[in-house]
């Protein structure tokens, strides 16, 4: 029987059906960050469980750590106590920790992937919603809470009902300027917050095989977005030669033997999904968020909807214009803009920051804008110094930070004033999400880059 992608790498990792119709699936790794992970330890602790496979789990510091220069716990005193918590556990249970000042610390999702941590048809899961990034190198991954967690850690196994399948083609090439982030974007808000709901969803098409390893990670992690359970792109050539020699990748015949396996991975040619959706990506422009949900979207050329034209969401669209201190058919581009941030799981790779190094190079802010850069790992940092992106972004009045999640949520005090207008490479802009009563517009590092020259949101291809 044919068989897509998702029935392939869930039915190779069944372990057993539980009586309420839930599956056990094997784990081949996790990563833990210091938010949740210390709550799963104490769990374990209480009930006089170990970690049976420590060499399977890691954690990192990411959440709660400060993106100063010299940074210390106390750097960020409300997350200090985390940090403490996440090196007690991890030592009491022998895990690994990639802790301040560790060459490869950084955000869970960048650090995993850019290690050889995750492979093509392995499972993954991490305490995080946005677990499905790594699905970008052909991984199946989910995010867990607390409790399932601890379950994970004492089995390796997580319990979930099968969701369903669900591919989305994007067909032609993207133009210049136009990334992952807006297709991701874009995606959201044609299916909707609720669009992927109970779905494990395949991205193909031509438009995703001319996407760079980072670009699928990008459209990966917003998959979240639409309420998707998990995201992938299966493997291809590009795929094996952006893992080979990573540290955590087989080597020698170990290499060859998962090379052979990885060429197997990929969706059955008469292989049914149960939803599918076409998206022609010519012409897509630069995508940019109005709103206060990543369904709140328009092209940078367009203008904030009307909520009467939505019958249905017109009160969410009204409370939503409100928030944001907009009224309907303003433009997006032009609007002032007091912050940018460029960073997070979602666009802090090198190739993201040599994008927005290429449009701030020998330009500067505008005045009274504030803007902050956090590489989204310490590996990515020394690669773009190497290059000299932190020249470039400082000489263009950019702040240059230690790695780590930093503004996306504001859990490491690095967040924006009451009625900032902020463009922000992060995944969510939901009410106060980067400081209370900020108002989050997402975007490429492309357009944040160009928005903080411009002092206003603009439309990167004008410059």
């Amino acid at each position: 029987m044919p068989k897509t992608l998702f029935d392939k790498i869930w039915d190779a990792h069944l372990v057993a059906r539980r009586m309420d119709g839930r599956d056990l699936i094997y784990i081949d790794r996790h990563v833990l960050h210091e938010l949740h992970a210390p709550h799963a330890f104490e769990q374990l602790q209480k009930q006089g469980r170990k970690v049976p496979r420590p060499d399977l789990t890691f954690s990192m510091q990411d959440h709660t750590v400060s993106t100063t220069p010299g940074r210390t716990d106390e750097s960020n005193p409300s997350g200090a106590a985390f940090l403490r918590a996440m090196r007690e556990g991890s030592a009491r249970n022998g895990i690994r920790v990639f802790d301040l000042g560790d060459p490869e610390q950084g955000i869970s999702h960048v650090v995993a992937p850019e290690v050889g941590m995750v492979l093509p048809g392995a499972t993954h899961a991490v305490p995080d919603s946005h677990a499905s990034t790594v699905g970008g190198l052909g991984a199946l991954a989910f995010g867990c809470g607390t409790t399932e967690l601890a379950h994970i850690l004492a089995t390796q196994v997580i319990a979930m009902k099968r969701p369903k399948s669900m591919r989305i083609r994007l067909d032609g090439a993207l133009g210049a300027h136009v990334t992952a982030k807006d297709v991701a974007l874009l995606i959201i808000a044609r299916l909707g917050m609720a669009g992927g709901r109970g779905h494990v969803v395949e991205y193909a098409g031509s438009a995703v095989r001319a996407m760079a390893m980072e670009g699928r990670m990008t459209l990966c992690n917003l998959n979240i977005e639409m309420g998707g359970r998990s995201g992938f792109v299966a493997p291809d050539d590009g795929t094996f030669a952006w893992i080979a020699g990573r540290p955590f990748a087989p080597k020698g015949a170990q290499w060859d033997q998962a090379l052979a396996h990885w060429r197997t991975l990929r969706s059955d040619d008469d292989a049914i999904f149960d939803t599918e959706h076409v998206i022609d990506c010519d012409g897509l422009e630069p995508q940019i968020t109005w709103g206060t949900d990543p369904s709140h979207v328009v092209g940078i050329s367009g203008r904030v909807p009307d909520p009467a034209s939505d019958p249905k969401r017109r009160a969410t669209l009204e409370g939503a214009l409100a928030y944001m201190g907009l009224t309907p058919g303003t433009p997006l581009a032009g609007l002032p803009i007091d912050r940018v941030f460029i960073g997070s799981c979602t666009n802090a790779r090198l190739p993201d920051l040599e994008a927005a190094a290429a449009v701030v190079r020998g330009r500067h802010i505008a005045a009274g804008v504030k803007a902050l850069v956090v590489p989204g790992s310490s590996t990515v940092k020394r690669a773009a110094e190497a290059k000299g992106l932190d020249k470039v972004f400082r000489d263009a009045g950019f702040a240059w930070g230690e790695s780590g999640c930093s503004m996306c949520a504001g859990g490491n005090g690095d967040k924006g004033e009451p009625g900032e207008r902020i463009v922000s490479t992060t995944n969510r802009n939901f009410e106060n999400r980067q400081g209370p009563k900020t108002r989050t517009h997402l975007a490429s590092p492309a357009t944040a880059a160009a928005s903080a020259i411009a002092g206003r949101i603009a439309d990167v291809r004008s410059l």
